[in-house]
């Protein structure tokens, strides 16, 4: 029969495990303030100037974290892709071109798989940036850029399973990938280029995308008979109608709320003006859908007039946001 560990005893080694790697990420924030500072600047200014592509490689579990340092770095405008030193050996060196940069990941510097991909950079001068803890290592020797990690405990208790060591080459991979994002004003609408699918792509599309606009659109007019506004809002669906000027500039809304408000007074003596509000909450026609579905909960409203040039010109509603998948 299996042993069941006791409860206290599990979060006890939780708590242990976060504290090793907390000291980890402090002694690598401590580096970054110190001696890898210039490095990493060096790291970035190769890589930004290089004209192909980032090329990251790694054995065991710095090949696991050198795989998501090239996915992050390819999803935020640096072209990149991971080479296992393994199919290197056979064959895929030739991916590497002479104008890629190469990334190699070794916490000690002294991967024997390593070796391919290094002798190959020096022979064409690929530049070659090392993530390594070894600073006289076989990898440190031979590159051009070394980013050399603190020495830190793992937070495995026999010092031997990668933790601490691999979350501090995760947090130095995507050091450079946010700072080669920055360095190029990467913009959101970049990112979604590259992130078309699921709640961060649907997240990402602006809400004139998406908007009701045209003959959709709820409208009255100042001093319109609030019977007909509420006949607009029942076609509409909404839950609101938009209230303009006679110049088409939005001058407040009508909201079921409003009507629920008001039923005390007879509604069918009443216009628009005696009961719309006047400062309706408004958003521009490149605002992201995920900040418009973050402006309707922190309101508590279920609807956007979208304006332009202060008109309305659609009309955002909280199930339109659901249908994209961006809640």
């Amino acid at each position: 029969m299996k042993k069941v560990p006791e409860r206290s005893a599990s979060i006890a080694s939780a708590l242990r495990t976060v504290a090793t790697e907390q000291a980890g990420m402090a002694a690598l924030a401590a580096a970054l303030d110190n001696g890898l500072s210039d490095a990493f600047a060096q790291a970035i200014e190769l890589i930004s100037a290089i004209g192909g592509r980032v090329i990251v490689t790694g054995v065991g579990k710095s090949g696991h974290i050198g795989a998501k340092i090239a996915a992050t770095l390819a999803s935020t405008g640096t072209p990149a892709f991971f080479v296992h030193p393994a199919e290197a050996n056979h064959g895929d060196l030739g991916m590497i071109a002479k104008n890629d940069a190469i990334v190699a990941m070794s916490w000690s510097g002294e991967s024997a798989e390593l070796k391919s991909i290094v002798a190959y950079s020096r022979r064409f001068s690929i530049p070659l940036i090392a993530i390594t803890s070894g600073d006289t290592s076989a990898l440190a020797r031979e590159a051009d850029v070394v980013l050399l990690l603190p020495r830190v405990p793992e937070a495995c208790p026999n010092g031997l399973a990668p933790t601490t060591s691999t979350l501090l080459q995760l947090v130095i991979g995507d050091a450079l990938a946010v700072a080669l994002l920055e360095a190029r004003e990467f913009t959101p609408d970049q990112f979604r280029i590259f992130h078309p699918g699921g709640q961060l792509g649907a997240g990402l599309m602006k809400v004139k995308e998406i908007m009701h606009q045209g003959e959709s659109l709820p409208l009255a007019t100042v001093g319109d008979a609030l019977r007909d506004a509420i006949v607009t809002l029942s076609r509409k669906r909404f839950g609101c109608v938009c209230i303009v000027d006679g110049e088409g500039r939005l001058a407040g809304i009508i909201t079921d709320g409003d009507l629920a408000r008001n039923l005390d007074k007879n509604l069918g003596a009443l216009t628009v003006d005696d009961i719309m509000t006047r400062t309706p909450k408004t958003i521009d026609p490149d605002t992201l859908a995920g900040e418009a579905i973050a402006i309707l909960d922190e309101k508590r409203i279920s609807a956007l007039v979208v304006v332009e040039n202060d008109r309305p010109v659609g009309i955002v509603h909280f199930h339109d946001l659901l249908k994209i998948g961006v809640a």
